[in-house]
Order: structure tokens, then C-alpha cells, then sequence
């Protein structure tokens, strides 16, 4: 993927999501979303952020309608490795997160 070339896109799914960015086309002449774009759904969720392989991986951004964000690293379309997740009601987690859940210290885990 490394040597293939880069395409600039705007695409509209079937279902009215929305594609803007960077994307590669494989060995079958299928276009993959490769690089940076921004995902966009009719129900207001904007991922705007890195993507390998047609899915988010890397760093982005995805927001949601009810005010909820994620910023921070994606593995696969989960939230994988350090980021910041904001709650609605402005409450936040900084942290690791591990397949889309936090990883959160018990510091009462391991104690004798």
C-alpha cells in the first residue's frame, strides 16, 4: 500500500453516510478509505481522523450527536490505545482504552 496511489473523494453510501478524503484502490480495483478523511452519517456521528484498510486506525476525532467525543488513537474501528473520551455532560476519561472499553486502575486490585 505503501506505493499506491492516492485518490482524493467525495462519496455518498447507500444508506446517505457521507466520504470525503484519501483513499487507495486494491489489486481488484476496489477503492479503500487510506489516509485522512472525514465519515459523516444523516444521525450527525463524524468520525474525522486517519483510516488504513476502510477502516478508522490511527489518530481521529469522532463525535457524536448527544455531545459525546472520542479523540484519540483507533485500532480497527474501536478506540484502542491513549485517548480522551468526553461525556455529555463534560465529564472526561483520559486514558488507555483497550477494543473500545477504558482501562481503568482499581487501586484496591493486588493489595495484601
Amino acid at each position: 500500500m505503501a506505493d499506491a496511489a492516492v485518490f482524493k473523494v467525495s462519496f455518498v453510501f447507500p444508506n446517505k453516510d457521507t466520504y470525503e478524503g484519501e483513499c487507495t484502490r486494491t489489486a481488484e480495483g476496489v477503492l479503500k478509505r487510506n489516509g485522512f478523511g472525514v465519515h459523516t452519517s444523516p444521525g450527525g456521528v463524524t468520525y474525522a481522523g486517519n483510516w488504513e484498510n476502510d477502516k478508522m486506525n490511527g489518530t481521529g476525532r469522532l463525535e457524536h450527536p448527544s455531545g459525546a467525543v472520542y479523540e484519540g488513537e483507533f485500532k480497527d474501528n474501536m478506540f484502542h490505545g491513549v485517548g480522551t473520551y468526553t461525556f455529555p455532560n463534560g465529564a472526561k476519561y483520559i486514558g488507555p482504552f483497550n477494543e473500545n472499553k477504558a482501562i481503568l486502575h482499581d487501586p484496591t486490585r493486588n493489595r495484601k
